[in-house]
């Protein structure tokens, strides 16, 4: 773990070493999942038996043996515990309703003789891709469907490996209550293949969603221009400012929770107390002594943790701008201030009550983020991603008379001379 402090000769360094630390995997798997999307492109269901079989340690019997059917989906209902079920309707509750509110209206502007205006459409499919291999997460179902759900889009075809052909009934209830229309025992970079190209058995989609492994990232670059995509994402990544009136207990499990994401993943915190920052990583330690997943997080915080000791909070302000985070716990008195000078994250969690984990399940707002410093640019999903925009223009022959001589000048000075005469024809 860095120990960092504004203060020290050698910090504007060592922070930039911070910013360029390389967790995105190396290893190399273009020509890998390259192969596999042509193999699927060219042979289809076939293919699809033959990968499942080779990476999911279960081949199935047909190709529609793929398909999860509506008895299995049933029989998930009545395996999921009714506290278990109970936490999804709560979050499905509070995500969907915060997904509606962000709907946008149609737009019509009005001006003598002309007309303009601009309207939103849902996408007409969705392919989810939700893992399935090292645990399963219900949470990346809720988060990614219910979005489409709002934005209106009538098809979504979710995608989820099964290793050994097991079904996660907790995965597919959540499924069921999110409306996902259909539901293939797929993974991998066949997965993404299948919902981009189509097979046989698999109608193609119009967009892409959903984390996944290396082969998976790299199967949506590649298919992106045929469908669309939401990110490549990274690593799972938090900065916590925090104070030394917090509890060291809850901040160290607040930095451990994005640890245990990942080896890649990274945890820092930035505080104006060096005492505090002790005190953090004593606790994080205490904590690592006990928690399941000790091994990966102690690894992520080893290696890519860091704790930042600032002279005042703009400067925590201007240092999180640079990095950008996925995920921000702001634990200051008056935290609203303090992200009004922040421009930067993906998501912001504010005050000790609201830690970054009660977003990933019941908040409302979406976990799907982006990282690797990409918040300068990008934003966290949303029905935004599942929606269109068509503008439209009509003009009637006042309208026309009053604006075209324009745009013929201009298309006469780029030599587009139908452009022009298509114009001034009408204007004769």
């Amino acid at each position: 773990m860095k120990r960092l402090d504004t203060r020290d000769p050698g910090f504007e360094p060592a922070f930039r070493a911070l910013l360029d630390d390389a967790r995105e995997t190396t290893a190399r798997v273009d020509s890998a999942v390259a192969a596999i999307i042509a193999e699927v492109r060219a042979r289809g269901d076939s293919a699809l038996l033959e990968y499942t079989g080779r990476f999911d340690r279960w081949t199935p019997a047909s190709p529609e043996a793929l398909k999860v059917t509506w008895q299995e989906r049933c029989d998930a209902a009545t395996a999921v515990e009714p506290e278990q079920r109970a936490a999804l309707l709560l979050a499905i509750k509070r995500i969907e309703a915060f997904h509606v509110a962000q709907r946008p209206t149609d737009l019509v502007r009005e001006e003598p003789g002309i007309r303009t205006g601009m309207r939103w459409r849902p996408l007409d499919s969705v392919g989810v891709y939700v893992p399935g291999g090292k645990a399963a997460y219900p949470s990346s179902v809720l988060m990614n469907a219910l979005a489409a759900r709002a934005a209106g889009v009538v098809r979504i075809a979710m995608c989820v490996p099964t290793p050994d052909g097991q079904l996660n009934p907790l995965v597919l209830e959540a499924a069921e209550l999110c409306g996902v229309t259909e539901i293939y025992r797929l993974g991998g970079a066949q997965a993404v293949a299948a919902l981009a190209y189509g097979t046989e058995t698999i109608p193609p989609v119009d967009r892409i969603v959903g984390p996944g492994n290396a082969y998976v990232a790299e199967a949506k670059r590649q298919v992106f221009g045929r469908v669309g995509i939401d990110s490549i994402a990274g690593p799972s990544e938090v900065v916590v400012i925090a104070d030394a009136t917090n509890d060291p207990r809850h901040v160290a499990l607040d930095l451990l929770a994005q640890a245990e994401h990942d080896e890649a993943a990274q945890s820092i915190l930035i505080t104006d107390s060096a005492a505090f920052a002790d005190a953090i990583a004593a606790a994080v330690a205490t904590e690592l002594r006990t928690l399941p997943r000790a091994a990966i997080a102690g690894a992520s915080w080893a290696t890519h943790g860091a704790t930042i000791t600032v002279r005042d909070w703009d400067e925590a302000a201007d240092l999180t701008n640079r990095l950008a985070p996925e995920h921000l716990q702001i634990m200051t008195p008056n935290a609203r201030a303090l992200l009004a000078k922040i421009r930067h994250a993906g998501a912001a969690f504010l005050g000790r009550w609201c830690p970054e984990a009660v977003g990933d399940y019941v908040a409302g707002p979406n976990h799907v983020l982006p990282t690797g410093r990409t918040a300068r640019f990008a934003s966290g999903l949303s029905v935004f991603d599942f929606l269109k925009r068509t503008t439209w223009v009509e003009c009637e022959e006042a309208g026309l008379t009053a604006i075209g001589p324009a745009a013929v000048t201009l298309a006469r000075a780029e030599g587009l001379d139908a452009h022009a005469e298509s114009i001034a024809a009408r204007l004769a």
